[in-house]
């Protein structure tokens, strides 16, 4: 539920703990409530949480979920497109910024998964361990020139799918 809550936070504008612990505090029962949170979590609640949460599992429920609500219509094709993005306000001084590689649904604009590309690599490795967990039998994948590569071919049309290289 603290999840949930600090997504409502996130999306109403909130950008730090402290955003989102005032948000909650602002919002009060009325928005807890519903949720089954019988008080007001503090910032530091959101902290020790988002300390302890497994990003990566929540990664693949979230697109496991995701995967399972956006199935295409009987004898529709899935179509997906592969994409990579560095995620703006991520660089630093020290850090060129955290680079995502991504999956989204053609049809639903929703994205089925994400993971992150290494700095010290590229997206070409990262494209099959984004989309191991997908069952791509007759899926059609697209991704941009950079993954034109005979074994990234050879991975995907071997796991069912469709891939205009």
């Amino acid at each position: 539920m603290v999840l949930t809550l600090a997504t409502c936070a996130v999306l109403a504008g909130a950008r730090s703990f402290t955003a989102i612990g005032e948000w909650a505090a602002d919002a009060g029962l009325a928005a807890t409530g519903p949720l089954g949170i019988a008080r007001v979590p503090e910032e530091s609640t959101f902290r020790r949480v988002f300390a302890a949460l497994d990003a990566d599992a929540l990664d693949a429920v979230l697109g496991a979920w995701a995967t399972a609500v956006t199935s295409p219509a009987a004898g529709t094709r899935r179509r997906v497109a592969v994409d990579g993005k560095t995620v703006r306000g991520s660089r630093t001084s020290d850090n060129p910024g955290r680079h995502l590689l991504a999956a989204l649904d053609h049809h639903t604009g929703v994205v089925l998964g994400q993971v992150a590309v290494d700095a010290k690599t590229n997206e070409i490795p990262a494209l099959p361990v984004l989309l191991a967990d997908l069952d791509l039998t007759g899926v059609i994948v697209t991704a941009d020139a950079l993954h034109t590569q005979t074994e990234t071919t050879r991975w995907l049309v071997g796991r069912g799918a469709h891939y205009p290289c």
